[in-house]
């Protein structure tokens, strides 16, 4: 029996139960049409990729399911949370016809054209020319970000130190793919979760398919097996994707998600929406059960920054909800309480060896590495201040890595790197923008309408612990899709809440029931 066989009976032994556990809790967020056909799809398009000997056999098969599904969902976001993870990053060319190249086509980029691009189309024009009125800061700063991305040309680093030159067509070729891969996610999270009934199901949706990679990742660390890299050398990928990580003697799960900080950095922010949805959640074994899933996929990604992030989110959530102070003292002691039980466990030893203020040496030479970064981009930086610098890569040869590469493992530094202090304020002004709105959304609405506070409360800890997450890691596949995703649904949310919203609907003083009353002519 082949290896992709033997892995997929592992993978369908693993989620098709949980599936079937989850389904319940699922209905009290999504209609159970859209979660039937959201499972299959999942498990159809599962089967299909471990199965298929080359990835334009799997477009074939996905690309028609994934269209008719996500028409059919009453949800399009919903639909694509749920299989944004399904297959981690796997860029395959697409055969040129008539030109020297086109792009790379991965499960992201299917996912974008098959999915959201419909979607997008389908969005109708609002009545109110004021609807969008609080997305207006956030789309001119994620514009601009675009605009410098197209004109500045930052050419990949190559090992034999050649520069690829600019064209007009390669211009029009990254316009486009910055089109697909940031601004329509951004578009119809902000546009099409029209209501919270949405907002919810996005969340839940999400939350599920974390579910998914948790179990997984538990496997894979305890079995010291990665259960997706079989695909790369099928489909002719990138041999650096197979690469199994370490830290100590642990092996670093990475389920679906492609790499350990890629899996950590998701799972943080579904363990942030699972601390809202719970709220709504009777059972408290569901509630435990899920939060432990979550917890311990995100433990065996032995990711040190995700791991600092969850514990940021869980106490910004608690500070920033409704009760405040109270809430905040209990979230700390409940961290103290937990990580003291954790490390007094027998997997504590191996956790403190990872945790360099704890006395671990375990992965130092990343945390070197990043400070070498730092130190190096800033003097690049220095020269060219305004616009960046688009090779600075050919400049710092001396961070090339075993892999023959150069990872510039921190968001901020590579957005100043490359596009200057411009295009960190573009990136800045997008992001810290959303978080304000969340923030003072649920300060709003804290007295009157309480779950919509916690609503705003959850997106604005998620967004806090995102930023922290720019610092330690680069956006590229599932991180950087779930980035324009969260602050598109903040965005849902800041024009859900807004006055101009809410008065137009006639429902300010109407109490927090009213947040389930129709939005422009749709069910909430």
């Amino acid at each position: 029996m082949s290896i992709s066989v033997k892995a997929l009976i592992v993978v369908l032994g693993l989620t098709v139960p949980l599936f079937a556990l989850a389904k319940s809790t699922a209905l009290l967020f999504m209609d159970e049409g859209d979660f039937n056909r959201r499972r299959n799809i999942w498990l159809l398009l599962t089967g299909a990729a471990f199965l298929s000997p080359s990835f334009w056999l799997f477009v074939a098969i996905a690309a028609p399911l994934l269209y008719w599904g996500a028409r059919k969902d009453t949800n399009p976001m919903g639909f694509y949370l749920v299989l944004m993870t399904i297959l981690p990053s796997i860029p395959i060319q697409i055969p040129p016809i008539g030109v020297k190249e086109i792009f790379p086509l991965d499960s992201f980029r299917l996912l974008s054209l098959c999915v959201l691009v419909p979607a997008a189309l389908r969005i109708p024009r609002p009545k109110d020319p004021g609807q969008f009125r609080t997305l207006r800061v956030m789309d001119i700063a994620l514009l601009g970000l675009g605009a410098l991305h197209t004109v500045l040309f930052v050419p990949p680093f190559l090992p034999n130190h050649v520069i690829l030159k600019n064209s007009i067509t390669n211009d029009l070729r990254d316009a486009f793919l910055f089109a697909i891969d940031v601004y329509v996610p951004y578009y119809v999270a902000s546009r099409s979760c029209s209501s919270r009934r949405k907002l919810r199901d996005a969340l839940a949706a999400f939350c599920l398919s974390c579910s998914l990679m948790a179990i997984t990742a538990l496997f894979e660390a305890m079995k010291h097996w990665l259960l997706y890299t079989n695909f790369v050398s099928r489909w002719g990928g990138n041999v650096l994707l197979t690469e199994y990580y370490v830290r100590g003697s642990l092996l670093r799960a990475q389920a679906s998600s492609g790499q350990p900080l890629a899996l950590g950095f998701l799972l943080v922010v579904g363990l942030g929406f699972w601390l809202y949805l719970q709220s709504r959640v009777t059972s408290a074994a569901v509630k435990v059960t899920v939060a432990t899933l979550l917890c311990a996929g995100l433990l065996v990604s032995f990711s040190r920054g995700p791991w600092f992030a969850a514990i940021l989110l869980y106490v910004a959530y608690a500070g920033l909800r409704p009760q405040g102070l109270s809430g905040f003292l209990k979230a700390g002691l409940a961290v103290a309480l937990l990580g003291s039980a954790l490390l007094a466990s027998p997997f504590g030893a191996k956790i403190s060896a990872m945790i360099p203020f704890m006395g671990g040496h375990v992965g130092e030479s990343s945390l070197t590495y990043r400070e070498r970064l730092v130190d190096r981009s800033w003097e690049l930086i220095k020269a060219r201040p305004i616009f960046g610098d688009q090779l600075a890569l050919s400049h710092m040869q001396d961070l090339v890595q075993g892999q023959g590469i150069i990872d510039v493992v921190n968001t901020y530094v590579g957005v100043t790197l490359f596009y200057g202090f411009t295009g960190l304020a573009f990136f800045l002004t997008f992001t810290l923008a959303a978080l304000a709105k969340a923030y003072r959304a649920s300060r709003r609405l804290a007295t009157e309408r309480r779950d919509s506070a916690l609503l705003g409360a959850n997106l604005a800890a998620a967004i806090l612990a995102v930023l922290l997450l720019l610092a330690d890691g680069s956006l590229g596949g599932g991180p950087e899709h779930l980035f324009y995703v969260l602050i598109g649904l903040t965005g849902a949310y800041a024009v859900l809440t807004s006055p101009h919203r809410l008065a137009a609907a006639g429902r300010r003083s109407a109490g927090d029931a009213a947040d389930d009353m129709p939005l422009d002519s749709e069910a909430s």
